[in-house]
This record gives C-alpha cells, structure tokens and sequence, in this order.
C-alpha cells in the first residue's frame, strides 16, 4: 500500500502529514500521542484505506518533522485542537473521522466536546475525558501516582536535558516496559530516535505537559460530547486507570466503550487486528 508523504500548511504552521486511500473518501484523522509520531498508526492506514477512507496522520506540532514553535503556550489544548481543525481544512472537509491516541485522544476530546461541527465521529484510545483525568487527579492517589512524570515534566530544562542526554534510550526502555513483549521492534525504535532527535523535538514534546499543567483549559471541562464516540481501552495501561474509562463515555450521549482486557497503553501496536475491526466498524455505520 502508497503512503504519500506530504508538507502541509494548516494554523499558520507546516505539518509532515502520511496520506493514504482514495482523495474522495471520508476523511479520517489519526492523532497521536506522547512520545510518538505518525508511524504510530501504521496499523491501522491499509485497513481503513482499503474500506475507502482517505487517511491523514500528521506529525503533530512539535514532533518529528513538523514545525516546533517556541514557548509553552505555543501547546496548550486550544492550539492543538485549532491545528487538527485547520488540517481537515486544508483536506478540503468540513468534517472528519477523528481518532486520537494518548495525547492525541485529548485533542480528540477536546475537539468534539467544543468543535463538534468539525467531528463526524471521534474514536479515543486510551486517554479519559479531560474533567474526568482532573477528577482522578486530585482525588485517586493512585492515579497521581501513575502520573508521576507528568509533575517531573513540569520542571524547566530538565527533563529534555535528561531524555536528550539519553539519546532516546529512556523513551525506548519506556516504550518497552509498558508494552507486551515484542510490541516495539529494533527497528521501529530505531525510527523513533531519529524523530526524537529532530532539533527541538524533545522540548516541544515536554511542553504539552507543561502547557497541560500550567493553564489546564476550563473550556473542555465539564463538557458534554455530543458527537458519536467510540473509546477502546487497553485494561492492562500502567499510565490511566481503567476506573477513569466508564465515566468518560457516561458524558457522551452516543459512546460506546470497548475493554480489551489483554492490551496494555499501547492498544493500537499490541491488538491492530481488534483495534481495526471496532474503528472500521464504528467508522462505517452510517456510510
């Protein structure tokens, strides 16, 4: 299958967006997540191309190959979300399949609860509804402590310093340790170093957190989804407690949720065959 590769201009930045399927087909958005890129989604281009979807996989702002703007609020949520708007735009749609991962699903969140015009359908992978993350926490010890580095992000210069210092080795054991057995191969890590070592990669990455923690957007919480959602988890995540999964889908007025039991964070790597069998049957009703 033809992935093209493309240079996109969309919110006043350039975006390196993989693209394949039929250019008149519904558009469907794949967004990643923290510490990934577009190759993040080479599950799931074949299938949905082949059903005629005409897919789109940014590098999202700040990672591998698209622009990195300077300065934290350059990421917080408005910004990204106003970027995914501007990219179905630019495909020349009103509207979009949106599917997010991880931090990509909170761009999905956020796009569908305050943008739902520009949203057919938004299917989440593993990331819970932004008011539900803040409820748990402040109130579910153990979900702060899952979210320890997300507090060790917070801190100026260090934490790039760190992984930079690394030379991706820290990202890669990490993608190793909280996935099943080999989910991330030699040479798929091999490709995320050298994304991860594009110039300025690994600040921009940290500042989503940064953006995240310093001026959380009140506009996303509290908010109903009233788009069709469908929100796969992957029971075994270390990072997000399954608890944060049901009260997620509770605030969309037509969610569905789907638990597979055996996946870890990295739902999409470890189960494509599962993953693309919901997203595929999600995304065709009504087609």
């Amino acid at each position: 299958m033809r992935i093209d590769h493309r240079d996109i201009a969309a919110n006043g930045l350039h975006f390196h967006v993989a693209v394949a399927g039929p250019s008149d087909g519904p558009l469907v958005l794949l967004l990643h997540g923290f510490p990934e890129f577009w190759f993040g989604w080479r599950n799931q281009f074949e299938p949905l191309a082949e059903a005629g979807f005409w897919v789109w996989a940014p590098d999202q702002r700040g990672y591998n190959l698209s622009d990195k703007p300077r300065g934290v609020d350059s990421y917080a949520i408005g910004c990204l979300a106003a970027d995914a708007a501007a990219l179905i735009e630019a495909a020349g749609h009103k509207q979009a399949i949106v599917m997010g991962h991880d931090w990509g699903g909170a761009v999905a969140w956020y796009l569908a609860a305050n943008f739902p015009e520009r949203v057919e359908k938004a299917i989440i992978l593993n990331v819970p509804h932004p008011a539900v993350m803040m409820r748990h926490l402040r109130r579910n010890p153990r979900q702060l402590w899952r979210s320890w580095y997300m507090f060790f992000f917070r801190i100026p210069r260090l934490p790039e310093w760190c992984l930079a210092l690394s030379r991706g080795w820290l990202l890669a054991r990490t993608l190793r340790r909280t996935s099943r057995p080999g989910t991330f191969s030699a040479v798929d890590l091999e490709r995320y170093r050298k994304a991860w070592s594009q110039p300025g990669a690994m600040s921009a990455m940290v500042n989503w957190y940064r953006a995240a923690m310093r001026r959380p957007s009140h506009q996303s919480l509290n908010t109903e989804v009233h788009v069709p959602t469908l929100l796969i988890w992957g029971a075994q995540d270390c990072f997000i407690g399954r608890e944060t999964a049901q009260p997620s889908i509770e605030r969309c007025s037509a969610g569905k949720l789907v638990f597979i039991e055996e996946a870890t964070h990295w739902v999409q790597h470890e189960e494509p065959a599962r993953v693309n069998q919901w997203l595929l049957q999600f995304a065709l009703s009504g087609h």
